[in-house]
C-alpha cells in the first residue's frame, strides 16, 4: 500500500470515538505525528497529538489522555487545552496558543481526513 492509499482509508468509524470522549491515533503516513479526535454525536475534531509548548506529544502512554470535561491536559507539562474552543490553551505555560487542527468529514459513519 503506497502513502496516497492510506488517505483513501477511513481513519475509524465514528462508533470508535466514544460520544463526549476523545480517540488518540496514530496515521500510517510515515513521519506523521498521531492525531487526537473528539466526538460530539454525529461531529468530530481533531488536532495534531502535538503540545504547541513543547512539541512533545499529549499523551502519558500511547494514545491515552488527560481528558475531563472537555479539557485536555498535556502530561508532559500540564498545559490544558479546551477542545470545544477550537483547542486553544486555557492553562498553562501556553496560554492564548492552540492546537494544530487538522480537518475531518464523516461520511456513512466513517471518519476521513478531509
Amino acid at each position: 500500500m503506497n502513502a496516497n492509499d492510506t488517505r483513501r482509508a477511513p481513519l475509524c468509524r465514528l462508533a470508535d470515538i466514544p460520544d463526549g470522549g476523545v480517540l488518540g491515533l496514530d496515521p500510517a503516513e510515515p513521519d506523521s505525528d498521531g492525531l487526537i479526535l473528539m466526538r460530539t454525536g454525529d461531529q468530530v475534531r481533531a488536532w495534531w497529538n502535538v503540545c504547541p509548548h513543547t512539541g512533545r506529544r499529549m499523551d502519558y502512554a500511547p494514545n491515552l489522555f488527560l481528558f475531563k470535561d472537555g479539557l485536555l491536559t498535556c502530561a508532559v507539562h500540564g498545559a490544558t487545552f479546551a477542545l470545544a474552543q477550537n483547542g486553544l490553551c486555557v492553562h498553562g505555560p501556553c496560554r492564548g496558543e492552540s492546537l494544530t487542527a487538522v480537518p475531518l468529514r464523516v461520511s456513512e459513519g466513517q471518519v476521513w481526513r478531509g
